[in-house]
């Protein structure tokens, strides 16, 4: 029995292809469909599911919101306030490294193979390095730049340092700063009194129970 070469590879990109239009249809749209009768059979009410189109057109409306009522809030005070948060709930509490040659550091010789803790959020709330009020939000403390806040000691490093410093930390930091003034073009916000301030670290530093704020809008 002959088989044609472009006939068999001509069904097996058929059954690939199959495959991934179904695996795509099921991520954009039958699984999120899903989500939401379930969340709606839980009571919970809200914008139905809408594939790209919709979620493209509520973003450009509120870019064009945005641009069009600019809030009085400077560049530096927004970096401020995120450094300073970074300092009190850097993303990782701590971070490992592994010596891949033998290494001095300070008095110590570091033999090849040790793996070395980084305690990020004890070094971020050290009273010796940050002062007496090390554990309470002062974003004032990075109003001179980082350099200034640390001394010029490597004592505040939320997305690590050196050769392996996460690649991502600009992108971050510059999406935060989008989404805050998104956000305070439209709402004012406060905390819930359901909020409970119980920080943990799961993979990453996060509130345990949540973060409740209740958005006003403007």
């Amino acid at each position: 029995m002959e088989i044609s070469l472009d006939k068999f590879a001509t069904s097996v990109l058929f059954v690939i292809m199959t495959t991934l239009s179904c695996m795509i249809l099921n991520w954009v749209w039958l699984r999120p469909k899903y989500l939401e009768r379930c969340l709606r059979k839980q009571g919970l009410v809200g914008n139905s599911y809408r594939l790209f189109f919709g979620d493209t057109k509520d973003s450009s409306m509120m870019i064009k919101q945005a641009c069009s009522k600019p809030i009085e809030l400077s560049d530096d005070i927004v970096t401020m306030i995120l450094n300073e948060a970074l300092r009190l709930y850097p993303p990782a509490a701590s971070l490992l490294r592994i010596v891949h040659k033998e290494t001095k550091l300070g008095n110590l010789i570091i033999p090849t193979g040790v793996e070395i803790a980084l305690p990020t959020i004890l070094v971020h709330h050290d009273y010796e390095l940050w002062g007496e009020n090390a554990k309470q939000f002062n974003s004032e403390r990075f109003s001179e730049g980082i350099s200034k806040a640390t001394k010029g000691q490597v004592s505040f490093f939320p997305f690590g340092g050196g050769p392996r410093i996460c690649v991502g930390q600009n992108l971050a930091l510059v999406e935060t700063k989008m989404a805050l003034s998104l956000i305070l073009q439209n709402f004012s916000f406060e905390t819930s009194s359901s909020y409970a301030h119980a920080p943990c670290s799961i993979i990453i530093v996060q509130p345990q129970f949540g973060a409740h704020i209740i958005l006003h809008k403007i």
